[in-house]
């Protein structure tokens, strides 16, 4: 827990340097004026937009459960999915595979067979984001490349985890490397529920549940934007902006995407918004932040707290086949 909290405090401290940097850039008394003028009930509504957004892919996160034939309370499910916000500033959100831990620790499920839902929710958000940045990616005048791979990011992805074969042989090569042989049996473990996962039907269920989820912090975008007085900003642009920019963070690789986001929705606000200063935008880009990211992470401490607290043995409510082999049998 104590090491769980340290990467999270890493996280928060990364923040505060890079949004300090932008506020002296920026002009730091442009920022504050901008933010005092602001009204505060818009981030209110964007916050409970976000908490859509939260619910939504609660939503997925349990839908994936069920398709690996897991069944766990929901007060767990709920706890052990928000719990996983605590570390989303980390490159590519896959510290949220400590979801998989959790659930090995409280009710001795294997990891190999829940850690492929990380790997499925990150291919869902990358789709989501990709189709929603679509409303405005023909319209506006913005450097497209870092969408077109992001899409050849999907495709590979799919490709290999989809096909046995791409599969089966990079596997081999991996029992023919000392070092990671002995992981071989896992990594197959964890392949076979990733393919399941990912197989046509619960992608679009999933991919559907994603796009509702993202929409909805694109409207939580907006509606901090339009707590600014005299500022206009549509929503189409809004949900480019957003959608696209939250695309090149992730794909930065940077923990939650820090300092590539911001820096591209402070620019894309300035151009496509009216009425929007390099203060104002700023400010707008610090209160969405806070209303979606750092509101995530801050839930996901206070989960991941109370969920450390509970006992630590499997739960014999719990239920789950074995192996996930026979669950790709039965089911398909």
């Amino acid at each position: 827990m104590k090491g769980l909290l340290g990467r999270v405090l890493l996280g928060v401290a990364a923040g505060v340097a890079v949004y300090v940097g932008f506020s002296i850039w920026a002009n730091a008394r442009e920022v504050g004026a901008a933010l005092g003028r602001f009204r505060w009930t818009a981030a209110a509504g964007a916050a409970a937009l976000a908490a859509g957004n939260y619910g939504l892919r609660w939503a997925r996160w349990e839908y994936y459960l069920r398709r690996l034939d897991i069944r766990i309370a929901a007060k767990d499910s709920v706890l052990v999915f928000l719990a996983g916000f605590a570390l989303t500033v980390t490159p590519g959100k896959l510290g949220e595979a400590v979801k998989a831990l959790l659930l090995r620790q409280s009710h001795g499920i294997p990891a190999a067979r829940t850690a492929p839902i990380v790997i499925a929710e990150r291919i869902t958000d990358l789709i989501a984001l990709l189709l929603l940045a679509l409303v405005g990616v023909f319209t506006f005048e913005v450097d497209r490349r870092f969408l077109g791979a992001g899409a050849v990011a999907v495709g590979v992805a799919l490709a290999v985890i989809g096909s046995e074969s791409v599969s089966a042989r990079l596997l081999s090569l991996c029992e023919r490397v000392t070092p990671v042989a002995r992981f071989v049996p896992k990594l197959r473990e964890a392949q076979a529920a990733a393919a399941v996962l990912l197989r046509p039907g619960p992608l679009v269920v999933t991919t559907a549940l994603s796009v509702g989820s993202w929409f909805l912090e694109c409207l939580a975008f907006w509606m901090v934007v339009h707590g600014f007085p005299g500022v206009a900003l549509g929503v189409q642009p809004a949900t480019f902006i957003y959608a696209s920019m939250t695309v090149a963070g992730a794909l930065s690789f940077l923990p939650g995407g820090l300092g590539i986001t911001e820096a591209g929705m402070l620019a894309l606000l300035t151009t496509f918004g009216a009425g929007i200063a390099r203060g104002t935008a700023a400010a707008a880009t610090f209160v969405t932040r806070a209303c979606t990211l750092w509101f995530a992470v801050a839930i996901g401490v206070v989960a991941l707290t109370l969920y450390s607290r509970r006992k630590q043995t499997p739960d014999p409510s719990v239920s789950m086949t074995s192996p996930v082999t026979t669950k790709v049998s039965v089911v398909e």
